[in-house]
């Protein structure tokens, strides 16, 4: 495929704000994880990634019908980064019903729903939701996307995909595939997903969840920790051919079909996802330097991508799991790790995998703990979903 500019990218996490945030905290190796403290005097005990100072940044008042703690997230790293500067110039050459807006989530705003639902007010045998939440716009999954499409003034298609674990990944191809058809000529993409009781709650129900901070591909492992996080990065055709800077150079997607929540045994999906990216990208797999893994901590994921890695990866790639550093971010995952990735281009810093220290004999040797330094010209990502959706990318620095 025709490789498309990345003019900006940037990510919210527990590790801070921005992506200057995100590398000194891997660089540290210092975690955003801690003890639960969302939810109340029913909190569920595990660990977090929780985003500070969501609670006392109300959106402004031009955009308070879409107030929620979502939206309010991805307020809050659109104003990173220098990203509004970004559009504001793909705005000046294309003009704003020419670029895009394709994001991803998994719950939307539903943490507002749940509130709305709490607190139903009952009137003559019939229930209200408080006036303060009575805003059907928020309660609907293209919140966001609606949400962000309002707050950048962009007016080119307006997408919102909701693929669980995979979405913000899946919004590169998406938006891909709409500059390639020429339906826009430039896109924002990106995810956001909160904290909320339906998220921690059910994935507890799942018996997914750790008591303890998340070991991914640690022989110890026993599940994962949830966190919140949004981020966002602009496309922008080529048509100069201007080799500087960093490229989204190739997707692949795939569907396992296989359960609701577990993936193909053999990782099947994950194997078509990642090879049907290099392909698009014109590259072979050894020449991939950084592999940023879904590696939820959960036994059967880790095992099962770890098989799938080693049957098309050399053994001299270093791969590895951020996700004890920020936790599973769920929707937001796939720009999150993205933006791991496109730092790794830009800045030579390859993360390991936080809290683990206790190789897993299932897992091959491209599954690094320790974090390397050294020049690559080739990242990719990995975002699997519940469902068996799956979707690679492949990032690449000129």
């Amino acid at each position: 495929m025709p490789a498309l500019a990345i003019r900006a990218y940037t990510a919210t996490t527990a590790l801070g704000h921005g992506r200057d945030a995100q590398a000194n905290a891997l660089d540290d190796r210092r975690s955003g994880l801690r003890r639960n403290d969302f939810g109340g005097d029913g909190r569920l005990d595990c660990w977090i990634g929780r985003v500070d100072g969501l609670e006392q940044a109300p959106l402004p008042t031009t955009l308070a019908e879409w107030e929620c703690r979502n939206n309010r997230l991805a307020w809050l790293a659109l104003q990173q980064d220098d990203l509004m500067a970004a559009i504001a110039a793909v705005v000046a050459r294309h003009g704003a019903a020419r670029v895009a807006v394709v994001v991803g989530t998994s719950t939307s705003s539903i943490g507002a729903t749940e509130e709305a639902y709490a607190r139903l007010s009952e009137e003559n045998g019939e229930y209200h939701f408080p006036p303060d939440l009575d805003r059907p716009l928020i309660h609907t999954p293209h919140s966001l996307g609606a949400f962000v499409q309002q707050a950048t003034g962009l007016r080119g298609p307006c997408v919102t995909v909701a693929t669980a674990c995979s979405s913000s990944a899946k919004v590169f191809a998406q938006a891909a595939r709409l500059i390639q058809a020429g339906l826009a000529d430039a896109a924002l993409v990106g995810g956001v997903d909160t904290l909320c009781g339906s998220v921690l709650f059910g994935f507890n129900a799942l018996k997914l969840v750790s008591t303890e901070p998340c070991m991914p591909f640690d022989a110890r492992r026993d599940g994962l920790s949830l966190g919140e996080a949004g981020g966002f990065a602009v496309l922008e055709r080529n048509d100069s051919g201007d080799p500087a800077g960093l490229h989204l150079r190739g997707y692949g997607e795939s569907s396992d079909a296989h359960h609701m929540s577990a993936p193909h045994p053999q990782g099947l999906g994950a194997k078509l996802a990642m090879g049907d990216a290099l392909a698009r990208s014109g590259i072979e797999a050894g020449e991939v330097g950084y592999l940023n893994l879904h590696g939820t901590a959960t036994p059967a994921n880790d095992a099962i991508e770890a098989q799938a890695v080693a049957g098309i990866f050399p053994a001299s790639l270093h791969a590895s799991s951020t996700k004890g550093w920020t936790g599973h971010t769920l929707g937001a995952a796939g720009i999150v790790e993205s933006v791991f990735a496109l730092l790794s281009l830009e800045r030579g810093l390859l993360p390991g995998t936080l809290n683990s220290n206790v190789p897993d004999p299932a897992c091959g040797a491209q599954i690094r703990f320790d974090n390397a330094r050294r020049d690559i010209r080739y990242a990719m990502n990995n975002s699997f979903g519940f469902g068996g959706n799956n979707a690679s990318l492949v990032f690449g620095r000129a």
